[in-house]
């Protein structure tokens, strides 16, 4: 028979047990990071968070493509360790408490289309904003024609399509739009749901793509890796050296070479970048990890592992989707940033 202080010892050493056991289910539980926000980032946070999982033995985070503006609205309550937006956090009406920017990914806009017989479509920003204020409204117009020598254009209505979510992308495009037309910026201007003057309305990049493909004379803006995902093409954007560029790797990353140094709030607009950038794309934009400190949550060792790990191996991981490695001045900021997640 057990001994009445061996009894006592075991009952000690399984309640002790049960407490651990306990105390590794919560921690767990904790590492499990929640996020929510930017459509154009869903991609490559999917690619972030499985290869972050394997190398940190962490559960993969769990992400809400539910647009920049549901992203913003969540980590302000509270409720997520991150969001992501394409547009800055001035850009936002939505209160954030606390929050502060990251600019953790660079990618760009690209400008996709349906038009039946036509393979290629080169654009300058003056007609692509009277496109979008109504004002260039068929295919065969010769502001569009002379622009793409060798294409024929049919007789064809232009639908223009628009985010109808708060959208960073609605926010990256129409500041595009604001530096290149003094039309936009003073009738619509810069915003994450602006009001467009013609055209439908999709929620998110996946609808974007959606009701552009059925809709036949459609143009639409779009995240380039949805555009890249779905095999379609982007047209070519005439930048300020005069020259017709495609959203690639290369011209994304001339694009934000025009960043000689970051603000205090890390807030950079490279669209539309002068002269010197020779190839850049001119809708190329950074995307911006949202976050608070302390974390809401209470999973802050886990929050800073994950974006410290998207700002260092993770960059490697979004070539393939179009997302150019951040600029080492960038990185350097965004380093010092977060190491203040708690």
């Amino acid at each position: 028979m057990l001994s009445k202080r061996l009894v006592t010892i075991l009952c000690f050493a399984i309640a002790a047990g049960v407490v651990l056991g306990v105390a590794a289910a919560a921690a767990s539980a904790a590492a499990t990071l929640q996020g929510a926000g930017s459509t154009l980032i869903a991609p490559l946070e999917d690619e972030w968070a499985l290869a972050w999982a394997a190398t940190s033995g962490n559960t993969a985070p769990v992400y809400q493509p539910a647009g920049s503006g549901k992203g913003l609205s969540e980590i302000g309550a509270g409720q997520v360790d991150f969001g992501a937006s394409d547009g800055p956090l001035s850009a936002s009406t939505t209160t954030c408490p606390g929050c502060f920017q990251i600019p953790w990914a660079l990618s760009a806009i690209g400008i996709g289309w349906n038009i039946p017989g036509v393979h290629k479509l080169n654009l300058t920003g003056k007609v692509l904003a009277e496109i979008y204020l109504g004002q260039i409204t068929n295919w065969d117009s010769s502001a569009i024609t002379k622009l793409n020598p060798g294409e024929h254009f049919p007789n064809l209505a232009i639908t223009p399509l628009h985010r109808t979510d708060p959208s960073g992308d609605s926010y990256a495009f129409t500041d595009y739009m604001s530096s290149v037309s003094s039309a936009w910026s003073s009738r619509v201007g810069r915003g994450t749901k602006p009001t467009f003057p013609v055209g439908p309305g999709a929620q998110g990049d996946s609808g974007m793509v959606t009701v552009m493909t059925g809709t036949k004379g459609s143009i639409a803006y779009v995240a380039v890796s949805y555009l890249i995902g779905h095999r379609l093409a982007a047209a070519g954007i005439q930048n300020a050296a005069g020259r017709f560029e495609v959203p690639n790797l290369r011209n994304i990353s001339n694009a934000a070479g025009a960043v000689h140094s970051v603000p205090a709030d890390r807030e950079i607009h490279i669209v539309n970048p002068p002269k010197s950038a020779k190839i850049a794309y001119p809708i190329s934009t950074f995307t911006y990890g949202i976050l608070r400190s302390p974390d809401p949550l209470g999973n802050g060792p886990e929050l800073k592992s994950f974006v410290q790990y998207a700002l260092g191996p993770g960059q490697s991981l979004g070539e393939r989707l179009d997302f150019a490695p951040l600029p080492s001045k960038v990185l350097a900021a965004d380093n010092a940033a977060a190491g203040h997640i708690r």
